[in-house]
């Protein structure tokens, strides 16, 4: 693999083997390390670009023994092309404000988490999430990082409705989509294909040559969207590849 870890002594842990939520039937394994305060948004870029995720203070990538369905994918947004569906969507949410606001959590956002949580994730590891753990989730890290806000237009002049919240990291070479979350009842808008698709058009007008989008699980329905982006890379053993595009 042409990708490395940063020049400094990380240490690295595994967890211990716990069921994927990805794919019935098999185990999950991850390895991972801590990300150092000072030198933290330098030592994210590199980890992220050798693919590994973000999580607070911490960097994990997936080291199961017997499955390797999980591929680290991004998008680049120079050769991205807005297909016609995809124009579709965002013209649905022309709409929509967007707002990049700093990362410090909001009881807004946090109740908009819990009602996507329980209607898309029921009984899924963060449906338990309480206040204190949404604040570290967004406030507690050394990267650079901010959140992007998507809300209704406001008929008195003051905010809208809070519809959609992308916790996202600026890296040297693109965005890192690190988290997301949006109204479950708004399923006519395809609010979670529609923050990739601002995340790639933004991406597009500053020049930044990727969107980071984590991983697509192969053979898991919940990632499938992921592979709707097209180009998209997929890191392998030799680096960064175009993924081939489907039959």
């Amino acid at each position: 693999m042409t990708q490395f870890v940063p020049q400094r002594q990380l240490r690295f842990y595994m967890t211990s083997v716990a069921p994927c939520p990805y794919l019935p039937g098999q185990t999950e394994r991850k390895v991972f390390a801590n990300l150092p305060f000072s030198d933290g948004a330098h030592v994210n870029d590199e980890l992220t670009q050798a693919g590994f995720r973000r999580s607070q203070n911490i960097a994990y990538r997936p080291a199961c023994e017997t499955c390797d369905a999980c591929v680290s994918v991004r998008i680049p947004v120079a050769e991205f092309a807005f297909s016609r569906s995809q124009r579709r969507i965002l013209k649905r949410n022309d709409d929509l404000s967007r707002d990049l606001v700093e990362a410090e959590a909001t009881t807004e956002q946090f109740d908009l988490l819990r009602r996507y949580l329980a209607s898309r994730h029921p009984g899924g590891g963060m449906t338990g999430m309480a206040w204190l753990d949404y604040v570290a989730m967004v406030e507690d890290t050394a990267v650079r990082t901010h959140l992007i806000e998507y809300r209704l237009p406001s008929s008195d002049g003051g905010p809208g409705d809070l519809v959609g919240v992308c916790l996202t990291d600026l890296l040297s070479d693109g965005l890192s989509m690190v988290y997301s979350f949006f109204d479950p009842t708004m399923d006519s808008r395809s609010l979670g294909r529609f923050a990739i698709l601002d995340h790639a058009r933004q991406a597009q007008a500053v020049g930044l040559p990727f969107v980071y989008l984590g991983y697509w699980v192969r053979g898991s329905q919940k990632m499938d969207y992921k592979a709707s982006f097209r180009p998209m890379e997929q890191l392998t053993r030799l680096g960064w590849e175009r993924m081939a595009d489907p039959a």
